[in-house]
């Protein structure tokens, strides 16, 4: 029996919807009394497909000269949801809207300009969307000058932008994660036209250097090194949203970072759908992810982080630079999703238990200091009381000592979407209270086991409950309350730990604070 092929035409669709007219620009519809101009559109038969295609770099500037006034006197409000990777994104969309002379606003009621920064990764985000937009309805209708507008990875959906098109006519603009450079030129559309406008590109885009980036903080940077995941587990919508893997030239990756550290930042986050697969798309160099990591170790910025990793990707040559310590923290985080090997299977994670568990060997033999997190799903279709007791003997086998865990929620477009999803939501419930309680102990055991211990702590800001407490971070994540003056702030610091909680540690200061530690070299 042939297998059934999935219709895919039924996602985007506007029947019942007048074609008004139609040129090289795109498309313009008349939709429930509102007209759609339709720029590029997303397609799910794109999404999935992996072209040759090479991926051109382009270091021209995002804004033009002429829209570099449009948005004097007006405000902009970005709302993020997801991962640091849509955070990254809201960092570049407020440096394009910066640029283009609007100022950010917190509040509603004073924004020209709304956007929504979506996630597509579990079904309760969506659903927190689109219970905003029901909010934003009556805010659009006091003041219909509003802009707003829906962006990021639930843009990329084809099922989600017919809905807005068909249920949400007050938004104004769509567009997706490949074409965030295009920002200023949709906001023309949107400001001078009275039509929605939709700009999802599906294929993937090129990589945009120098496009401009607001950070809302003077610590902590995160720095892009590639986009998009080629590894297709079944559960994620992330392939289909992100697009293909595309790594960013070695030389502007370490470009971004120098500049960071001559702008005084503390620590940097690299940040990839899947770091590991760095450089793995290079055809006129062999440079990957452990080498882009040993020429970073070089720059004079104190800390270097990574997220998030996929551990068929781990390779040798990245934990013996990783084991060279410096300014590379010897924090991990090393998603598993399950400790069973017949689940990871029907999630296509390339890997086994036995081969997961070989890696958390490998790493901590190199780095006997390494503190290793994980993400861990529950529920999965198919498992058994005795697969999710895989998992749970897994997090202490591994010695995982912190753990981000969900429920699963079947994606639409994801292969996972037409399994069964046969376990009760009751079960998965009570599975994941097991699974955060027996992560809670780990986490505990950990913290206990550095009692007494000096350790360097980054000062992140005032506690939000008591006056004169600290907290900061060590090298290896963990969260540290300790008694000081606010001046500390941004400043590292040497402090003995005297107590443990189970999701942080309290210590108190043994050194005076310096700006800067230098691990360079």
């Amino acid at each position: 029996m042939a297998k059934e092929t999935k219709d895919f035409s039924k996602y985007f669709d506007f029947s019942g919807a007048k074609v008004i007219s139609e040129d090289q620009s795109g498309k313009t519809i008349r939709l429930n009394g509102r007209d759609i101009h339709i720029v590029s559109e997303p397609d799910y038969r794109q999404e999935k497909q992996r072209g040759k295609e090479e991926i051109q770099v382009h270091y021209e500037n995002a804004v033009p000269d002429e829209l570099k006034h449009l948005g004097v006197g007006k405000k902009y409000l970005i709302q993020t949801y997801g991962c640091q990777m849509n955070e990254h994104d809201t960092e570049v969309m407020r440096g394009l809207f910066e640029e283009m002379g609007y100022e950010q606003t917190d509040v509603r009621v004073e924004a020209d300009v709304i956007l929504l920064n979506t996630c597509a990764v579990r079904e309760n985000a969506e659903d927190k969307v689109f219970g905003e937009l029901g909010h934003l309805k009556v805010l659009k209708q006091q003041r219909p000058e509003l802009i707003l507008g829906v962006c990021g990875c639930m843009s990329q959906e084809a099922s989600v932008v017919t809905r807005i098109m068909q249920k949400h006519a007050h938004v104004d603009m769509i567009f997706g994660t490949h074409n965030i450079h295009r920002l200023p030129m949709l906001l023309q559309e949107a400001h001078f036209g009275k039509e929605m406008v939709i700009d999802v590109w599906s294929k993937e885009g090129d990589i945009i250097e120098n496009l401009p980036k607001k950070r809302t903080e003077g610590l902590r940077a995160w720095v892009n090194i590639m986009y998009g995941c080629d590894k297709f587990c079944t559960y994620c919508i992330v392939p289909y949203t992100r697009g293909k893997e595309r790594s960013r030239l070695p030389e502007d990756v370490i470009a971004e970072v120098r500049d960071l550290a001559r702008q005084g930042f503390k620590e940097i986050t690299l940040l990839g759908q899947n770091v590991n697969a760095y450089g793995k798309d290079f055809t006129d160099r062999s440079y990957r992810f452990g080498d882009l990591m040993d020429d970073i170790r070089k720059v004079d910025i104190p800390r270097v982080r990574f997220t998030t990793s996929h551990p068929r990707d781990f390779d040798d040559h990245l934990i013996e630079v990783m084991a060279k310590g410096g300014n590379l923290v010897e924090h991990i985080h090393l998603p598993v999703q399950s400790g069973s090997t017949e689940i990871l299977k029907r999630m296509s994670r390339k890997y086994s238990r036995e081969r997961y568990l070989e890696l958390a060997q490998r790493i901590r033999k190199e780095i006997p200091n390494a503190v290793l997190t994980t993400d861990v799903i529950v529920g999965f279709p198919g498992e058994t009381e005795e697969q999710f007791e895989d998992t749970m003997s897994l997090m202490r086998e591994a010695g995982i000592t912190s753990a981000y865990t969900y429920i699963y929620s079947p994606r639409e477009g994801t292969p996972a979407f037409d399994m069964a999803d046969d376990v009760p939501l009751e079960v998965k419930q009570k599975r994941l209270a097991r699974l955060n309680e027996l992560i809670g102990h780990l986490s505990l055991e950990h913290h206990q086991g550095l009692v007494g211990q000096v350790i360097e702590v980054l000062v992140e800001g005032e506690s939000k409950n008591k006056a004169n407490v600290l907290s900061g971070r060590s090298r290896s994540n963990k969260l540290i309350h300790f008694e000081g003056d606010k001046e500390w702030i941004g400043k590292f610091l040497q402090v003995k730990v005297t107590a443990a909680q189970s999701w942080y540690v309290k210590a108190e200061a043994v050194s005076e604070p310096v700006a800067a530690v230098s691990y360079a070299g």
